[in-house]
This record gives C-alpha cells, sequence and structure tokens, in this order.
C-alpha cells in the first residue's frame, strides 16, 4: 500500500506545482489555494507511504519521478523547451531511482 500512497502524493505534487505555475505568483487565488491544498495532501500520502517505504527510496522515488512528469507537463501544456543537458540529467535521475528502488541497502 506503500507505493499506492506515494503514487498518489507524486500526482498531488505534480498538481501542486502545476497550480503553482497557473497561479502566476500568487496573483490567482483560486491556483493558488489549488497549490496549498495540493501540497498538503501529497505531504499527507508521502508521510503515509513512509511508514512502510524507507525514507530514502521513497524521496528518490518521489523527487525523480516528479521531475520526470514536471519536465513533460511543461513541455505538453506550457511549451517550455527542455535541452539536451537537460534531458540527459534526467535520463540519470531516473537511472538513479531505478537503482535506489532496486539495489538499494533495503530492499
Amino acid at each position: 500500500m506503500g507505493y499506492v500512497y506515494l503514487m498518489l502524493a507524486i500526482v498531488l505534487e505534480l498538481c501542486g506545482t502545476t497550480c503553482m505555475k497557473l497561479s502566476n505568483g500568487f496573483e490567482n487565488k483560486l491556483f493558488a489555494a489549488g497549490t496549498l491544498i495540493s501540497f498538503g495532501v501529497c505531504f499527507y500520502f508521502s508521510a503515509l507511504s513512509m511508514k512502510t517505504i524507507p525514507l530514502s527510496i521513497a524521496y528518490a522515488t518521489w523527487s525523480g519521478l516528479g521531475i520526470v512528469l514536471a519536465a513533460a507537463v511543461a513541455k505538453i501544456f506550457f511549451n517550455e523547451t527542455i535541452s539536451t543537458p537537460g534531458l540527459i540529467g534526467i535520463f540519470f535521475i531516473v537511472v538513479g531511482v531505478v537503482l535506489c528502488n532496486f539495489f538499494g541497502e533495503n530492499h
């Protein structure tokens, strides 16, 4: 169940980050509220996930997948560009998350 909570936390973090972009520096109150609510619920599910998933694995997975998904949202919805070095960096982050999850000391 820990990984279900972690995936919910990741999706909510992505929603919060997207709302933050759409809030225009918290000038748009609806998206500002969406940011705060999304992050609050995100941290709740993150905490639940850490009952069964070690902190290092949970945080590496959360941040790694968050970066990949945020880059995808930035490209698809905001037409932002990602440089080749940026893509290479994201690739290495994904490799690191996979290594942590499958070969980490806690597995």
